[in-house]
């Protein structure tokens, strides 16, 4: 008998590397009766690896509202019904909020199977606090991108975006308007076998000139105070390049936070940055 209870299961699946499911995503997986999938071509080959043969129902943005009538009987009929999304923890900038809600409305419960997220681990990966305001996908257009970004760069946070390889140079050029003095880390194909990490300064970061694939996870470092913008950062990375060959990193941020003044996170992330230089 199965010690899951009957509701809404909001599943986890990896974001990349499909050994990253949790064994309770699985079983989950195993026992539900249906399994909501943003595309079923998709899904399958995570699901089909683990043995998991069960129905599926495509639930994506074009037809969430049309499928909670079917949704909501099966859950009036005490199956249990499992929701995941090509990649990562749904719900995060992908399907889900409309079922959710129709649970909520009418009191059938509603369980979290966590695990693999893009945006919790860019940040793990991106050194620049656990403060942060995750965005989401950014809008497309010229206009209504200036007026998102222009409200965001008053926020006192790291900031983490979804953003479509393809248009990686347009946003780019955007970054440089309105984050001057902060760093930027772009992640590219996590867990798979070709991740690729970028870590620079927004001023210093050039349009790519090759054309990247797939969907990137970018962490921007919170805002600088005005005061610290005028900073020689070429001469203090230099000078952190010079003290790495014969001090710890620890030593590094220690003496040269006092010495220049500068907060310890912008002489660690120097350090990270140039560590293996």
């Amino acid at each position: 008998m199965s010690s899951f209870k009957k509701g809404l299961y909001i599943v986890s699946t990896p974001i990349g590397n499909l050994d990253d499911i949790t064994f309770r995503a699985i079983k989950i997986l195993q026992i539900s009766d249906f399994i909501l999938c943003e595309d079923t071509r998709h899904s399958l080959k995570l699901l089909n690896k683990f043995n998991i043969k069960n129905k599926l129902i495509s639930y994506h943005k074009f037809n969430e509202k049309k499928s909670l009538i079917k949704i909501i009987q099966y859950l009036n009929e005490g199956k249990i019904l499992s929701l995941i999304s090509d990649a990562g923890t749904p719900v995060l900038s992908d399907p889900g909020n409309i079922i959710i809600n129709e649970c909520i409305k009418n009191k059938h419960q509603i369980f979290t199977v966590p695990g693999p997220s893009s945006v919790s681990a860019a940040v793990s990966l991106a050194g620049f606090g656990d403060k942060f305001l995750f965005y989401g996908f950014l809008p497309k257009t010229e206009n209504e991108l200036n007026k998102s970004l222009k409200k965001l760069d008053i926020e006192g946070f790291s900031l983490v975006f979804f953003v479509p390889a393809i248009k990686i140079n347009f946003y780019i050029k955007h970054f440089k308007k309105y984050f001057t003095g902060r760093n930027i880390f772009i992640a590219r194909e996590m867990t798979k076998k070709y991740e690729t990490y970028y870590r620079q300064s927004i001023d210093n970061l050039s349009l790519f000139k090759t054309q990247l694939k797939g969907e990137l996870t970018i962490v921007i470092s919170q805002k600088i105070k005005k005061e610290l913008l005028n900073t020689d950062y070429v001469k203090i990375e230099n000078q952190v390049i010079k003290y790495l060959k014969n001090y710890t990193v620890k030593d590094v941020v220690e003496l040269m936070s006092k010495k220049e003044n500068l907060p310890k996170k912008i002489i660690y992330n120097l350090c990270i940055k140039n560590k293996k230089k």
